[in-house]
This record gives structure tokens, C-alpha cells and sequence, in this order.
């Protein structure tokens, strides 16, 4: 469960990865602080996705976690989610904001140089991904992610999560870039792993590491 008072530093953002359980899943819940949790479809059909985010949307969000549905807008309706994120152009970006503004937040990804990033900054997403799902397939964050994420940090106030790597100390490459959240997946849900005990590792190494924000 999250404490009634976030973390004054980089937080993490948990992704579903492929084949993920609704068990394994909210295990990691308990394990300590967690900003959100986007799902995305992962291959399933559209009535095997709401009918996975029909379970674990309530769980979250009763944990405090607020969850983000990744590409289909009609199923982050029902489930009432939280936000959407999408992956798509500057000018559909804009609709979508426009659409959503007041109802969800919407977040953007797909982002590879800093052109790319900028111009999708221009519709003022609630927040910008750096990397892509289901490719932290290495133990260290992808180079270009953690240089982007720097960047954004100095530069851009919206905020911005860096995809960390398959190993939980990556957590503080990703942190010391200034980003404000650390998105992690198969760190936490790979197998053999204790979704609970890697996520409370995980907030262990940021609260010893991750440098503080300013009020």
C-alpha cells in the first residue's frame, strides 16, 4: 500500500508485461510505493483486455495506484482508468488531449530523438515515456532512454518515466537522470520473482539514492 504522502523523488511506474497474472500483479501492490500502473494490451483481443483490466483496476486504485490504460481510449472508459497512454502523432496526440482533457489524463510514448519529443511536447501530454514496452529485456536502462530522460528533466517541466532495465539497481541510473518516475516491468515479474519484494527493494534503492526533488 502507498503511504498517504508520496515520495519527494523519482517513483516508480509499474508496467504489465505479456502474460502478466491479475495475482502477481497486485502481489506487487504491497510492496510499497507506486505512482501507477499502465497496462498495456499485450496481444490479448479486446474482450480479454477489459475483462483483465476489470480485475486489477479496482485493486489499484484502491492501493492508491492510479492506472493507465495503453491504447484503447474505449476500455479506459469502462474500466474507469485513471489516464490513457497512446503512441501516436503530434496531431492525433492533440485530439486525444482534447477529447480527454478533464476526464483522464493522457500520456504519450514513442518518442526516439529529442525532435520527436519536443513535438509531441507542444500538446502538453501529462506526462512523456521514454522507451518501449516489453524491451527491458537487459539488466541496464537502453542508453538513448537515459540520455533522452536527462535531457527532458533539465529542459521540460511535463514530466517524464525512463524504462529501466531487467535489473532493480537500474532504478538508480534512471533516477539520477532527474526523471520523475522509473518505469519497471520484468524486474519485478520475472520469473521467480517476488513482485512484493522487488518492489520494496526497488523504493529502497531510490529513497538511498534517488536525488530529492525540489518543493
Amino acid at each position: 500500500m502507498n503511504d498517504a504522502t508520496p515520495p519527494n523523488r523519482c517513483r516508480i511506474v509499474l508496467i504489465a508485461p505479456k502474460d502478466a497474472q491479475a495475482q502477481r500483479i497486485a502481489a506487487a501492490f504491497e510492496g510499497g510505493d507506486i505512482a501507477s500502473l499502465i497496462l498495456p494490451e499485450n496481444g490479448m483481443d479486446e474482450a480479454a483486455f477489459q475483462a483483465f483490466a476489470e480485475q486489477i483496476v479496482p485493486a489499484a486504485q484502491a492501493a492508491g495506484i492510479a492506472v493507465i490504460i495503453a491504447g484503447d481510449t474505449r476500455i479506459a472508459g469502462r474500466v474507469q482508468a485513471d489516464g490513457i497512454h497512446v503512441e501516436v502523432s503530434k496531431d492525433a496526440l492533440a485530439e486525444t488531449i482534447e477529447h480527454f482533457q478533464g476526464k483522464m489524463m493522457v500520456g504519450a510514448g514513442g518518442a526516439k530523438t529529442r525532435d520527436d519529443a519536443l513535438e509531441l511536447g507542444e500538446t502538453r501530454p501529462d506526462y512523456i515515456f521514454f522507451g518501449r514496452f516489453g524491451y527491458d529485456n537487459k539488466p541496464e536502462p537502453h542508453p538513448r532512454n537515459l540520455s533522452l530522460g536527462r535531457w527532458w528533466a533539465d529542459m521540460i517541466q511535463i514530466p517524464c518515466i525512463v524504462m529501466a532495465g531487467s535489473d532493480l539497481a537500474s532504478v538508480e541510473a534512471v533516477a539520477d537522470t532527474g526523471a520523475e518516475f522509473v518505469a519497471l516491468s520484468s524486474a519485478v515479474f520475472a520469473d521467480g520473482t517476488d513482485p512484493e519484494a522487488a518492489i520494496a527493494a526497488a523504493n529502497a534503492l531510490l529513497d538511498q539514492t534517488a536525488p530529492r526533488f525540489e518543493d
